[in-house]
């Protein structure tokens, strides 16, 4: 077999592969979607300096189980910091603002 025809029938494969798994493909998409305005929330609340998991979750109008998950999620990839803390908490802070 040459490479056209290996090529070929790789995209039918791929071709195949996308149409039985179109509702998961949409499923996924919708979700990151949500995802998406989920963080935007939070990082509006977030401007204008440091905050605590309960701070941003009252601010966004956010259950605070999903804004921790989110945190955490953002910590990992270096997208907030924690920067101080308030009481029993730790204060968060968008990284592009303490590099300010």
């Amino acid at each position: 077999m040459n490479d056209k025809e290996k090529a070929k029938q790789r995209m039918a494969i791929l071709k195949r592969l996308r149409q039985e798994h179109a509702d998961t493909v949409k499923r996924t998409q919708e979700l990151l979607k949500e995802q998406k305005a989920f963080r935007k929330q939070m990082e509006a609340a977030m401007k204008g300096g440091p905050k605590t998991i309960p701070e941003i979750a009252s601010v966004a109008e956010l259950p605070s189980d999903q804004v921790l998950w989110h945190v955490m999620a953002m910590k990992k990839y270096d997208l907030l910091r924690e920067v101080g803390q308030d009481a029993e908490y730790y204060q968060y802070q968008l990284t592009e603002e303490v590099a300010k």
